[in-house]
């Protein structure tokens, strides 16, 4: 199972206009596992992140080619549905971004997309999602309240958890701590380790000691190009590539 990959990205490119921004990149993103991509700002890393659920769709003069599969069927192909697409993968930003709703209708607003209307199912959808991203017990009796009157953490966690309520197979997580505290941050780190017994995690990150602690591959991303991928611990103690040993040990990025 946990040699199955996932998806798999070939040849694939992308212009803004005339501009190139990813440049040939293949990669395997193994089922159950945690990848990161990591590299300096500019790099791609986001970029790349936001072509595996096709955001980039909605930017105009963006030009892909490449084929970028999913369980063996190509997400830029016609058969794809887009509404599956995103509901298949998931994707957690940056800045953590509740709706200006309560904590409640922030989970079941992805499932009452896709028809669940019953209250008890809908009930049993928020209670597992907030345990599975570890905030039930924080929020359990304030599920009527706004989830803007959170923390910046617990609203993260409670994003993750809307994420979760439509059931993806991939979680996409844009540097999901950058904007929280280093404990929320641990909590976040901790979550991705058990999330990954379910779901399949990319993240794109800037902090390298979050790449060590919560990756089993990671990408090392320079200029629109991926100079190598591989095993965390490999990528950390013993890269391939010159440009790869320089960033990670600080010398530029």
């Amino acid at each position: 199972m946990s040699n199955y990959m996932k998806m798999r990205v070939r040849n694939l490119n992308l212009f803004y206009g005339d501009f190139q921004a990813l440049m040939d990149i293949n990669m395997n993103i193994m089922e159950n596992k945690v990848t990161a991509l990591i590299g300096p700002s500019g790099c791609g890393k986001s970029t790349y992140l936001r072509t595996l659920n096709r955001m980039n769709d909605l930017i105009d003069h963006v030009k892909i080619n490449g084929q970028i599969l999913l369980d063996g069927i190509d997400i830029y192909s016609d058969q794809c549905d887009l509404i599956d697409l995103r509901k298949s993968v998931g994707m957690v930003f940056q800045k953590p971004n509740p709706f200006p709703k309560t904590i409640y209708e922030n989970i079941v607003y992805g499932p009452k997309i896709h028809g669940i209307k019953e209250k008890s199912r809908l009930d049993e959808i928020v209670e597992k999602s907030l345990r599975g991203a570890a905030i039930w017990d924080e929020v359990k009796d304030r599920l009527d309240k706004p989830a803007l009157g959170l923390s910046g953490g617990q609203q993260q966690r409670i994003c993750i958890a809307r994420c979760l309520a439509v059931e993806p197979d991939v979680i996409l997580m844009d540097e999901p701590t950058s904007a929280l505290d280093p404990i929320s941050t641990l909590k976040v780190e901790n979550l991705m380790d058990e999330l990954k017994k379910d779901y399949t995690i990319v993240v794109v990150t800037h902090n390298m000691q979050q790449a060590g602690r919560v990756s089993d591959y990671t990408s090392f991303f320079l200029n629109g190009e991926i100079i190598e991928t591989d095993l965390t611990e490999n990528i950390f103690s013993n890269p391939n590539d010159k440009r790869t040993e320089d960033y990670i040990t600080g010398r530029f990025g």
